[in-house]
């Protein structure tokens, strides 16, 4: 008995912060089921129990009917699930929210001041796999809209581990031979540049979630942790890395709501001004419904991978069917895109990715394929300045799917005859001629042949 209770103790010990902060989280979800439960809300369907989306428009008690006005406001403790660690101090110094400013935030997003966000965009957050494993660099994505944000962003941490941080040899093993302090640093810094160049190099805002309720009108559907933030505004670029870094706990945690404060940080980095600006009539907020939830409409990825908010993929601007004005990438980013689709026309010109996100500045590109995003990179940075260096050459696949235990190794041959072509397509045959992912390699390599160096093609 002795013996069992000295190992309780000293498992007990051996718990580190993060497990705690786990723990903590995990009985807080119950906690605010019970507290819904007790209050007759009905937030415990299966719906929620499974993890799939909840409907934007169902109402706080769950019957599809609207509340009347001043109904369903009920104290911060009762409804908000963000557990305790990730609140910070009302006595920051900070500028709290406006009932103007959420109302019109609501509006960006969604269009509308009733929706608000599923159940699968709250629980998503930014956490990186275990440190010193095949996966160390890159982040645990979750379903729904949330997960094109979370890839987005680990193009970004690419880029810092490869291509910014100051270390002797940037290849492949350095990516997965990182420290969790080097995680968090990497995390800080991808989030401060693309906060800070979507507020054109001048500012950054950081929304976080504080103790108080600075929104108490019910003229819209609240959820009780945009009511609660505080904006902090920065002039340096270093002053929002260090306070990023100081509250990152606020975006990785679990139950933090980390990528919607992101989004939030993101859009009021922009501005509604600038915002209003980047749009076009084929884009007026920048979220769309789809399956009970939503999901990102083209802008918000421009945003984060060129600073701009641009609806569409192209270069420059465009004229669309009734000679209205289109607006598309203006430059070059650091982070590409590529894209392909079964269903996608190539004769459909506006849908075609330009020369500015297909050659971006480093070789790191987010890619959307049917729909599901994922990323493609290489460890040469001369791969894009160098024409020499594309003929044959290695990119990495990750596609942030569970099953996936490290990133597929790819071998490019742009400059193969057509004879070994044919071999290669004929060794991977399986039921299609080719994989999707090859199909989005070959929007920017044409002719490329691609040898998958033994790993099965993804299909």
């Amino acid at each position: 008995m002795d013996t069992e209770v000295s190992g309780q103790e000293q498992s007990s010990q051996e718990l580190d912060l993060e497990e705690i902060t786990r723990k903590i989280s995990f009985l807080d979800k119950w906690r605010q089921i019970f507290s819904y439960h007790r209050l007759g809300t009905n937030n415990t369907n299966p719906q929620n129990r499974e993890g799939s989306h909840i409907s934007a428009d169902e109402t706080e008690a769950g019957t599809g009917i609207p509340q009347p006005k001043g109904q369903g406001h009920l104290p911060s403790s009762s409804l908000c699930s963000i557990p305790k660690p990730f609140i910070i101090s009302s006595k920051l110094g900070s500028s709290p929210i406006s009932l103007a400013m959420a109302a019109k935030l609501r509006q960006v997003l969604f269009g509308n001041t009733v929706h608000v966000f599923s159940y699968n965009w709250r629980k998503a957050y930014f956490r990186l796999h275990d440190p010193f494993s095949d996966l160390a660099f890159a982040l645990e994505v979750g379903k729904g809209g949330a997960r094109s944000i979370q890839m987005a962003v680990q193009g970004f941490i690419i880029k810092y581990l490869l291509f910014t941080r100051k270390v002797k040899d940037c290849n492949f093993r350095s990516l997965c031979e990182i420290s969790k302090r080097e995680q968090e640093r990497a995390l800080a810094t991808a989030l401060t540049g693309i906060l800070w160049a979507a507020g054109a190099a001048q500012k950054a805002t950081i929304c976080l979630v504080t103790e108080d309720t600075y929104v108490a009108s019910t003229d819209y559907s609240v959820d009780d942790f945009t009511e609660r933030l505080q904006l902090f505004e920065f002039l340096e670029k270093e002053a929002t890395e260090k306070f990023i870094y100081d509250h990152l706990q606020c975006f990785k945690g679990e139950g933090s709501h980390g990528v919607i404060l992101f989004l939030y940080s993101l859009i009021f980095s922009r501005t509604f001004e600038r915002l209003q600006e980047d749009l076009d009539v084929t884009t007026t907020h920048l979220l769309q419904p789809n399956a009970g939830g939503f999901l990102c409409r083209q802008a918000v990825l421009n945003m984060i991978l060129t600073g701009r908010a641009s609806p569409h993929v192209f270069n420059g601007c465009e004229k669309g069917r009734s000679q209205e004005t289109l607006h598309g990438v203006l430059t070059r980013s650091d982070v590409g895109y590529l894209q392909w689709g079964k269903d996608t026309s190539e004769d459909d010109r506006l849908s075609q990715v330009g020369s500015m996100l297909k050659t971006p500045k480093l070789p790191i590109w987010l890619c959307n394929i049917n729909g599901n995003y994922s990323i493609l990179f290489c460890t040469n940075r001369q791969l894009l300045s160098d024409w020499k260096m594309e003929r044959l050459f290695d990119l990495y696949f990750y596609s942030g799917q569970p099953s996936q235990r490290k990133p597929v190794h790819l071998t490019i041959d742009t400059h193969a005859h057509h004879w070994e072509r044919a071999q290669q397509e004929d060794k991977h045959r399986a039921g299609r001629r080719f994989s999707p992912v090859e199909m989005v390699i070959r929007t920017k390599w044409r002719e490329a042949t691609i040898n998958w160096n033994g790993t099965a093609p993804f299909f």
